[in-house]
């Protein structure tokens, strides 16, 4: 499948559907607490989603579940990885890790972004691996997103700084390019992988997302058939932006504006 560019129209609806974006994980984050249940912070992600004149791009989506995913937002606690299903009966605890992936849809376009949340006070290994999670895609961004650079770039920046802290990296789910679809070419792997060797453009976005793990990088799906968990059950952490490639370096494109 081949790699598109995307035009200043398409790159300003883009910006626009990753500032709700933003602005919603922003407005989860504030409301993620103990006794809090994930099917509460969908309703909340999809009510001001709707207000913000954008549609949740997850709800109803196929993917490579056994049914349409039935929720606006993947709320995946502690050991689970990603996908996890916002239900009633999922009431968060102190000492919680979330994650919390969304992605909102503006005139046809796609944003995609992911964050994970402390609930109240967590252990002293849950703050490193956050914090390593968000290092590294912050480190990937600014490191090896440049016009010229190899996709492949991503990888090894991501994949030297998770294991240089003791963590290890998912290997069964990969950053992608997003834009009039929520999953486009090209694949990004978030470890050393071969093969990918595209060069970057100005004008593709990609959605760069390492999942990282306390533990083993092996995962598995759940009874489900939505939730990843990880094999050895210890804790998992994610973190996630869509970037523009441009000629003046990289422009995370899912921040709140001065407004938000």
């Amino acid at each position: 499948m081949a790699i598109y560019l995307k035009s200043a129209a398409e790159l300003q609806a883009m910006r626009r559907a990753d500032r709700v974006v933003a602005r919603v994980l922003h407005e989860v984050e504030r409301q993620a607490r103990p006794g809090v249940s994930t099917l509460e912070l969908d309703r909340l992600a999809e009510e001001l989603t709707r207000s913000l004149g954008a549609e949740p791009a997850f709800k109803g989506y196929q993917g490579a579940g056994p049914y349409p995913f039935p929720g606006s937002l993947c709320t995946s606690i502690n050991e689970e990885v990603v996908h996890g299903i916002p239900a009633a009966e999922r009431k968060l605890r102190e000492g919680d890790i979330l994650s919390v992936d969304f992605g909102a849809v503006v005139d046809g376009l796609y944003g995609d972004a992911a964050i994970t949340v402390a609930i109240g006070k967590v252990s002293p290994t849950a703050e490193r691996l956050l914090r390593v999670t968000r290092e590294a895609l912050e480190k990937a961004i600014q490191e090896a997103v440049h016009a010229g650079s190899r996709i492949g770039d991503i990888g090894a920046v991501i994949q030297d700084y998770v294991e240089g802290h003791g963590f290890s990296v998912v290997r069964d789910f990969v950053g992608h390019g997003i834009g009039r679809a929520l999953h486009e070419e090209p694949q990004i792997p978030h470890y050393r992988a071969k093969g990918h060797n595209e060069r970057m453009r100005p004008g593709m976005v990609l959605a760069i997302e390492p999942m990282v793990n306390e533990g083993t990088w092996e995962v598995e799906t759940a009874p489900d058939g939505w939730t990843q968990l990880t094999k050895d059950r210890k804790l998992s952490a994610h973190f996630e932006h869509s970037v523009a490639v441009t000629n003046n370096g990289p422009e995370i494109l899912s921040v709140l504006d001065e407004e938000g």
